[in-house]
């Protein structure tokens, strides 16, 4: 079983052709809904390739907060360790135009998720195969998730995003880190890298793949040519996929090259969950590319 700890949010989304400056108005082409939030977008992206997904963060008492844990449910994750607070399911405002996004999160109850909420759960993360984590809950939050896996031998996969900075002590507790370009130049801003730090890192890099380190000399995981429609949610596919396989014992290589897949499959459909693969699909899609 896999365990994420992270966000819940109502994902507000309107595309336009460009973006605005500041101060200016532009027209927009179309608006949607749409569930995200880092944690629940990597736990559905684990669970739509086949893993047992448990998610623990939080929602507010509100219809976002139900309407999300029912959907939850039929796409398979478990939603049992998910706190209802006072506070307001968190949303993000995305606008997308010329082939990127630019995303605005509210975190309404994620910031709820306390160190307290995590020590109650701590017994479904001790059972674990594998703990998957990102930076839209409070740092308290997550380094009591950390010590908990660490104390209990359970592999951590962290995704450093939104970036913030976070004590150097997680790197003892923390397995792979899993940055974009943007955010490991952040990182290397806060650290220095030895071998040690480097073998942790999985570097994702858009159109240019990612790279990896293996017995100290960097790999770089070419991605398949695709149209693209949409980059919201490739980052979450890379690394719930990546969970999924990791938990499968698959080598890293093996894993790494899979996450890519499935990430660029996400980006050739509109929207983030609603654009994640399955298992039966991305081995298809694999096969298929690997045949050319």
């Amino acid at each position: 079983m896999i365990t994420v700890v992270g966000s819940l949010n109502i994902d507000f989304i309107t595309m336009a052709d460009r973006y605005p400056r500041l101060g200016e108005t532009v027209i927009g082409q179309n608006f949607s809904q749409a569930y995200g939030g880092k944690g629940a977008n990597q736990a559905v992206a684990a669970a739509k390739l086949g893993s047992p997904v448990n998610l623990v963060g939080a929602v507010g008492q509100d219809a976002f907060g139900d309407g999300y844990l029912a959907y939850l449910k039929e796409q398979s994750v478990t939603t049992t360790n998910v706190e209802r607070v006072t506070h307001h399911t968190g949303t993000a405002s995305i606008t997308i135009a010329q082939e990127d996004n630019a995303i605005v999160v509210t975190p309404g109850a994620n910031y709820s998720l306390s160190p307290e909420d995590i020590t109650k759960h701590q017994a479904i993360i001790k059972k674990s195969k594998l703990i998957l984590v990102q930076l839209e809950v409070k740092n308290e939050t997550i380094e009591r998730t950390l010590e908990i896996a660490h104390q209990a031998g359970i592999p951590v996969i962290l995704n450093p995003a939104p970036y913030r900075r976070f004590p150097d002590t997680w790197w003892s507790m923390v397995t792979y880190f899993t940055p974009n370009e943007h955010e490991l130049e952040l990182m290397l801003k806060e650290t220095t890298l030895d071998a040690e730090k480097k073998n942790k890192l999985i570097t994702t890099r858009g159109e240019k793949g990612v790279t990896f380190y293996e017995q100290g000399k960097e790999v770089a995981i070419a991605p398949p040519k695709v149209k693209v429609a949409d980059t919201t949610g490739a980052g979450d596919t890379f690394n719930g996929a990546l969970a999924h396989f990791l938990a499968q014992d698959a080598p890293l290589k093996e894993a790494i090259k899979m996450a890519v897949y499935a990430a660029s499959m996400a980006t050739t459909k509109l929207g983030a969950q609603s654009a994640m693969p399955s298992f039966d699909r991305l081995e298809r899609f694999v096969n298929q590319h690997d045949a050319n």
